[in-house]
């Protein structure tokens, strides 16, 4: 049976963006295994030395329930480049744990460097995050990821962001993309100037 992740930010004992992790697991509990009961988050039994202003990674690998919890302390990756790469036949709609074909291409890049995986044309993600790019106007997100992020949906349900289609070519027309997920926030974290996106 495959398992799933999801990764939760943890801060001052609170759970960020609740609603749309307990949606996404329990669509993809529904879909994978046809379970109907609902999985609450809010249960989440948090560890007592949490420290305050310190910012958590919660990690959950379920399957048809939750079958391990860890807490570990945050902080964001440095990412100075990004390098496309194609991948056609690359399918993560759900989040699995098993993420051995993200790791081969991520294997691609440089130190330092993430991916932005290219997929029959169309920019996707990177290995571990949502893209969205800047024109000097708007941020605008590919309109077909390889996974719907919890924290690209928080944002379009609030036009923060646009989605779009965006072809490999589309992609030197922006001033920086920044990657998102539940762990990072736009311009916050990790943002890269479009001249620090490499070609293949």
């Amino acid at each position: 049976m495959c398992r799933l992740l999801e990764t939760i930010k943890i801060k001052h004992g609170k759970i960020y963006n609740r609603s749309y992790h307990e949606a996404r697991m329990n669509h993809s509990r529904r879909e994978l295994f046809g379970a109907n009961d609902k999985m609450d988050l809010s249960q989440i039994p948090l560890p007592g030395d949490l420290r305050k202003n310190q910012v958590y990674k919660c990690r959950i690998v379920y399957s048809r329930e939750i079958e391990e919890i860890t807490f570990t302390e945050y902080h964001p990756k440095e990412i100075r480049s990004l390098q496309i790469v194609r991948d056609d036949h690359i399918d993560y709609s759900f989040k699995y744990l098993d993420r051995k074909h993200l790791e081969e291409l991520k294997s691609r890049a440089k130190e330092s460097e993430e991916i932005i995986i290219i997929k029959n044309g169309w920019v996707t993600d990177t290995t571990y995050a949502n893209l969205v790019f800047f024109d000097g106007v708007k941020w605008v997100t590919p309109s077909n990821p390889l996974l719907k992020g919890t924290k690209r949906a928080f944002y379009l349900d609030r036009s923060i962001i646009q989605e779009a289609p965006i072809r490999e070519s589309d992609i030197f027309n922006f001033q920086k993309a920044c990657l998102i997920n539940a762990m990072l926030d736009i311009e916050d974290e990790v943002c890269v100037e479009v001249s620090c996106i490499h070609k293949p």
